[in-house]
């Protein structure tokens, strides 16, 4: 049995859910704002996309770790 997801990607299913994109899809567009700091990249979803705000802070944090170079 696996456990259960904790941390950002435990907000996952409802990210996807509540926006009816896969993760991948916001994946690659912080790939657009890479070069900007957490903040601004989670206000970038937020305004931009219409992302609340731990969804979005989830999303970046995950990115940050993961994606960016």
């Amino acid at each position: 049995m696996s456990e259960p997801v904790k941390g950002p990607k435990s907000y996952f299913p409802s990210i996807e859910a509540t926006y009816g994109q896969p993760v991948e899809h916001w994946m690659d567009l912080l790939a657009e704002v890479s070069g900007q700091k957490h903040l601004e990249q989670v206000n970038w979803l937020k305004t931009e996309h219409g992302i609340g705000h731990g969804h979005a802070n989830a999303l970046v944090h995950v990115f940050r770790n993961e994606h960016a170079h």
